[in-house]
């Protein structure tokens, strides 16, 4: 039985893992901007075998009580096994490109808010020197692309930290795991066309889950999205800048 926090638990990927922790009688601690939904969510994991579920309002683009939220989540747990950080939004490009407002809001949700986030809890996991750190990226921070280089270069900014953070918690016995899903069927991407390269969240949380119990520290999900990848971070940008992607 672990104890597992979870922010933005409320999201599709993230509600799926929870899922799979509270099939094992793990403990469950959410944390997400809309209290009615947290309620339901932590009824249905209590209900599916979660041995406690206790949920925190907390709105990442507003960071005013960030740390006295995670002061007191801690504190409760006394010992925090997994932490989950699933939050995000999908802007829209145009409209960032538009407007400066826009755009920096969109960098404060996707990566300072995880920024603050990450620093107050590696400081806590580094002195009780164990867990895992797991947090959502995604494949758009690999390469900065016309159509999403604003969500990119925030996403990017997190792989970066992660990365850092990792190599200063090694000693401590804390791993950090960067989750990067491909295209994933979820209510964010309800506007776009699916096909064959998309997933599903369960999907999704079943490599997630696997990652922390192996002590991964970088995923792609489903797995065939690290050669996809591969292939644009290769692609020369002589040729890349005048494709449409």
């Amino acid at each position: 039985m672990r104890n597992v926090m979870i922010f933005g638990a409320t999201s599709a990927i993230a509600e799926a893992t929870a899922r799979r922790f509270a099939e094992r009688g793990d403990n469950l601690y959410l944390f997400a901007r809309n209290r009615e939904r947290l309620a339901v969510i932590a009824d249905d994991l209590k209900i599916r075998g979660a041995h406690s579920t206790a949920f925190d309002v907390w709105d990442a683009g507003d960071r005013k009580d960030c740390e006295s939220m995670v002061t007191r989540a801690f504190a409760d747990m006394e010992q925090v096994d997994i932490v989950l950080i699933a939050h995000g939004t999908l802007p829209d490009q145009k409209a960032c490109e538009r407007d400066v407002e826009t755009a920096l809001r969109e960098i404060n949700i996707n990566a300072l808010s995880t920024i603050e986030l990450l620093t107050l809890i590696a400081n806590r996991m580094e002195r009780q020197k164990q867990g895992t750190i797991a947090v959502i990226t995604s494949v758009a921070g690999d390469r900065g692309r016309q159509s999403n280089y604003v969500y990119g270069a925030a996403k990017k900014m997190v792989s970066t930290f992660l990365q850092g953070l990792r190599n200063r918690l090694f000693k401590s016995g804390v791993n950090v795991l960067d989750i990067k899903p491909g295209f994933v069927d979820t209510p964010m991407t309800a506007a776009f066309k699916k096909g064959l390269l998309w997933a599903k969240p369960e999907r999704v949380a079943g490599d997630i889950v696997r990652a922390i119990e192996g002590g991964k520290a970088e995923i792609y999900t489903p797995f065939f999205w690290r050669w996809i990848m591969l292939i644009i971070r290769n692609v020369p940008e002589t040729v890349f800048k005048r494709l449409s992607l």
